[in-house]
């Protein structure tokens, strides 16, 4: 089943990798956006004194933030009305000015019921090649 921004389920295989997304340098304003959007207002991601304060270097984003971003691709590609699950482990801190690379490669293809379903493995790796998250996620149309 195709849908209008959807991939060909009939055509995905096992090591079958989505097209990386790379989003431009994160900074303080993606973190105080994301902020107001999500209500966390955690000074943590915006106050330099209070993080310093807590043994921190800087700032550090938000770690829904990124797995949004994550979750923005496998939906770009994927379709939005095919993302059956998602869930992420936070591995490392987003720093402002770090460049996120959000990538997923199928795992698995099989059938639920009548309907086709693919899992994947999924990461979030910065412009050092450090992970910053990794998930799974579950792709498929409704019935």
């Amino acid at each position: 089943m195709t849908t209008p921004h959807s991939i060909d389920m009939s055509k995905l295989k096992a090591g079958d990798e989505m097209p990386a997304f790379t989003t431009p340098a994160l900074g303080r304003t993606n973190f105080v956006r994301y902020a107001g959007a999500s209500g966390d207002f955690n000074p943590l991601h915006h106050d330099d004194e209070f993080a310093k304060a807590r043994g921190m270097n800087n700032v550090i984003g938000h770690g829904m933030l990124t797995a949004g971003l994550l979750g923005q691709a496998i939906a770009r590609w994927a379709g939005l009305i095919m993302v059956r699950k998602y869930a992420v482990r936070f591995s490392s801190q987003v720093q402002p000015g770090d460049t996120l690379t959000c990538g997923a490669k199928v795992t698995k293809v099989y059938a639920d019921g009548n309907l086709p379903r693919a899992d994947l493995e999924c990461w979030v790796k910065n412009q050092k090649g450090d992970t910053m998250m990794t998930g799974t996620s579950t792709i498929g149309p409704h019935a």
